[in-house]
């Protein structure tokens, strides 16, 4: 029996979560944007949300059999990447943290999020509509 929900959920759902850890640490550069010696962080993960992706894409390739149960998605398995940067320092006491850069960083964070929470509900309105439907 298929699932009620649509099988890209589960990868909306990971790519929000790691988008929220992005816009949290690119809050936390603005933060302490004043700190003197605090060198910026980002997060990375896109590389591995797409390997798991085609990963996942292979594993329902190669069954040999539609008896065999695929295997779900684990969205335990992926986790950013935390990246310190490593600039040095040209001038005593400036920090790295370059504000309009993350603010842009901050503004297309959002976007990507937002059209994730869109996609999201829209998925949840036609669930909505057929279960309404079918009620009738």
């Amino acid at each position: 029996m298929k699932s009620l929900f649509e099988s890209y959920l589960p990868w909306t759902a990971k790519s929000m979560d790691l988008h929220l850890v992005r816009q949290n640490i690119i809050a936390v550069n603005i933060a302490n944007i004043d700190t003197p010696g605090y060198k910026a962080k980002r997060v990375e993960f896109e590389d591995k949300l797409q390997a798991a992706l085609e990963a996942e894409e292979r594993k329902n390739i190669t069954r040999t059999d539609p008896k065999h149960l695929p295997m779900p998605f684990d969205p335990n398995k992926i986790s950013p990447d935390l990246l310190k940067s490593i600039d040095p320092r040209v001038i005593q006491g400036d920090d790295n943290v370059d504000l309009d850069k993350e603010m842009s960083k901050m503004a297309k964070n959002a976007m990507i999020y937002n059209t994730l929470a869109q996609l999201t509900k829209k998925s949840f309105d036609t669930e909505k509509l057929i279960i309404q439907e079918g009620a009738r």
